[in-house]
């Protein structure tokens, strides 16, 4: 059981990148998805997050609004960050973690330790000139 997150690399200001959180020995259309990153020297922020596919509510914080969107490719059993407009403060490593028991995302949700029981490596994404 565990999630695998690839995607990441490096991209110039303005650029794109879709990450995808892959998910192996359970489905991941059942569990709430959420997206984090963190910057050596700062505290881990919660980027996005997705309900279960029965619902498919979405939640991004202010900072990426309108730039990230959150989606399910059930085929591949994985959860995308499709990231557009990328500046260098979005340069982080990003983690996706997931829980069957969670279902909803809000702010709390992403602001609460712990609060998702399986949790990815993490992709580098690196913006810059």
């Amino acid at each position: 059981v565990q999630l695998v997150e690839s995607g990441g690399g490096s991209v110039q200001p303005g650029g794109s990148l879709r990450l995808s959180c892959a998910a192996s020995g359970f489905t991941l259309t059942d569990y709430a998805v959420a997206w984090f990153r963190q910057t050596p020297g700062k505290e881990r922020e919660g980027v996005s997050c997705i309900t279960p596919a029965s619902s498919g509510q979405t939640y991004y914080i202010d900072s990426v609004k309108g730039r990230f969107t959150i989606s399910r490719y059930n085929a591949k059993n994985a959860v995308t960050l499709q990231m557009t407009s990328l500046g260098p403060e979005d340069t982080a490593i990003y983690s996706c973690e997931a829980d069957q028991r969670k279902f909803t995302c809000t702010y709390y949700t992403l602001s609460t330790p712990d609060y998702f029981s399986f949790k990815g490596q993490g992709t580098q994404v690196t913006v810059s000139s």
